[in-house]
């Protein structure tokens, strides 16, 4: 197990941006960079040896800073969608940065995914990114000191922790929006991969995206991933959730839930024998298709067309500021958010 520094580029501002790389005994390798705390590739051996790099996203700098629809970043404080862009909490409104249509706010207005985060090494497998934003930003309630520690294993899995602590209440639910493709980033779109998610119920939302506060059951539905299918098998069905986002953009309700880390998501690519287990702590997961990707230029030059890469992002319910039922992620002042994602691959 090693970790190597080196330098990433520099903003547009002038700030310096580090990457490190996480190789472990399997050469299964990882880099990440300060900026947005990002993960920028993971190259997992192929079930032939051959090292494919299963993120969709950038080789520079300047595609994260200037291009980015949040490749491999930790989206937050508040990731997802809050309607009206406003909350409340103990009687007093926050109006937010509404950044999606004007209208509402997605992944808080991009602060944690372009932020230049302090990044240091934790031992040879494991490098810890830190970020204290300052209270008020974007409307935001608290000055938010947050953590994010990724750990490679010898047994292939990255296993991110997040800790947070707010000097205010406020709502915390940070999570990372890495677009994979098990094939490699440059083998097309994601179609053929094929899919498992743990969950008998999933959010429906509106047009805007914005979730209506049912718990619907995925039974006799497309989004029934309970048994494994390939992603592309009903994503053109014409329900009108489908139709809603252009295929799946949804979150769905993690069986079982106990605040505990437990398996949520499979993924799998047959044609290069390279699996994702997803497992987590939080009580949702939010399946994306990339239906929104529309030739992006990424890595070696290429276009990030529709569907290229899929997401899995382990979170708490979209939109809860306005949702009671939802499980609630308001944290008071000076009481510490915690959670788990592990990505483990298989090959």
């Amino acid at each position: 197990m090693s970790i190597t520094k080196d330098f990433f580029g520099k903003t547009a501002a002038g700030t310096a941006v580090e990457r490190f790389t996480i190789t472990n005994q399997n050469n299964m390798r990882v880099s990440l960079i300060t900026y947005g705390a990002s993960i920028q590739r993971i190259f997992v051996p192929d079930k032939t040896g051959t090292l494919r790099d299963v993120t969709v996203g950038f080789d520079d700098l300047e595609g994260f800073e200037n291009r980015s629809d949040y490749q491999g970043a930790i989206a937050g404080p508040y990731a997802n969608r809050i309607s009206e862009g406003a909350f409340v909490i103990d009687g007093t409104t926050y109006p937010l940065v509404k950044n999606e249509d004007g209208v509402k706010t997605l992944h808080s207005g991009g602060e944690y995914t372009h932020t230049v985060w302090q990044g240091k090494e934790s031992g040879d497998n494991a490098v810890t990114f830190s970020y204290t934003r300052p209270d008020g930003l974007n409307g935001y309630p608290g000055a938010i000191a947050a953590e994010i520690t990724y750990t490679l294993t010898e047994g292939n899995e990255l296993v991110l922790s997040y800790r947070c602590v707010s000097d205010k209440k406020t709502y915390i639910n940070p999570t990372n929006h890495t677009y994979f493709n098990l094939g490699g980033f440059d083998s097309g779109d994601i179609l053929s991969h094929k899919l498992t998610i743990h969950a008998s119920r999933f959010t429906p939302v509106n047009e805007a995206s914005i979730p209506s506060g049912e718990l619907r059951e995925v039974a006799g539905t497309p989004f029934d991933f309970r048994q494994q299918k390939p992603i592309g098998q009903d994503i053109e069905h014409p329900c009108e959730q489908l139709q809603n986002t252009g295929g799946y953009d949804h979150n769905f309700c993690i069986d079982g839930w106990n605040k505990q880390l437990r398996e949520a998501a499979v993924a799998v690519c047959e044609e290069t024998g390279i699996s994702l287990v997803v497992s987590t702590d939080l009580p949702g997961i939010q399946f994306y298709a990339g239906n929104f990707l529309k030739g992006i230029i990424g890595k070696s030059g290429l276009p990030m067309n529709r569907r290229c890469g899929f997401c899995l992002e382990t979170q708490y319910y979209p939109d809860t500021p306005h949702q009671p039922s939802f499980p609630s992620c308001l944290f008071d002042a000076g009481e510490e958010y915690r959670s788990q994602t592990v990505f483990a691959f298989r090959f």
